[in-house]
């Protein structure tokens, strides 16, 4: 039966907080806000927590789970960069996007597509996800929440308690936050490539 959190969207109550940090770093799998839709997400490297995103989900091996940093800080830890994608990502985070990079050593192979080496990373604008990345001092390993055979992820998290309560552990209510995923682009080409357009606009990429 999956616990459930309030936590205040603009002012992230501590206690509440590192409960839900201390859940993840014992194996567990959370539901939570982020500044598109609601995500889930566990600690990077749970293998037992990324096969149960999967199973809920329905993913295949070839899904890019997505990193969700607090900020740039680590980028060069989980992903290869040059200087002008750095720049670029600098200029939209944070916001509502996923960048598809080339990944390092550092990234779990089991959390990147098998046969290109990437990984998917973003840095949302939403104080309750930032402030668990915090606690839980890295990254979370996230992907949005769209259940298998829907169109857009669940957005309400009374909804999601009554889907997921026996699958999650951890379900944050947050409130509202919006109902599209984020945009996903492909930084590892030598132009950006759109590969889903969600929330965050594309049209800044294309000059």
């Amino acid at each position: 039966m999956a616990q459930f959190f309030q936590i205040h969207p603009e002012n992230p109550q501590g206690r509440l907080v590192n409960q839900a940090a201390d859940i993840l770093q014992r194996g567990g799998l959370m539901a939570f806000p982020t500044d598109s839709a609601y995500a889930i997400g566990c600690h990077l490297g749970d293998k037992n927590a990324i096969d149960r995103i999967r199973q809920i989900r329905q993913l295949d091996k070839h899904h890019n789970f997505t990193l969700m940093c607090r900020d740039l800080s680590e980028l060069a830890t989980y992903a290869k960069v040059s200087n002008s994608v750095f720049r670029m990502l600098k200029a939209h985070t944070p916001g509502p996007y996923t960048f598809v990079l080339e990944a390092t050593n550092e990234v779990p192979r089991r959390v990147m597509h098998p046969k290109r080496k990437t990984i998917g990373l973003r840095v949302p604008e939403n104080n309750i996800a930032l402030e668990l990345i915090a606690a839980l001092g890295e990254p979370l390993m996230t992907s949005t929440l769209i259940m298998p055979g829907d169109e857009y992820p669940l957005t309400d998290p009374y909804d999601i308690r009554e889907t997921l309560e026996h699958q999650l552990d951890l379900v944050v209510d947050g409130g509202y936050c919006g109902m599209e995923a984020t945009t996903v682009i492909d930084l590892t080409g030598e132009t950006p490539e759109l590969i889903r357009q969600g929330c965050g606009s594309f049209e800044d990429f294309m000059a």
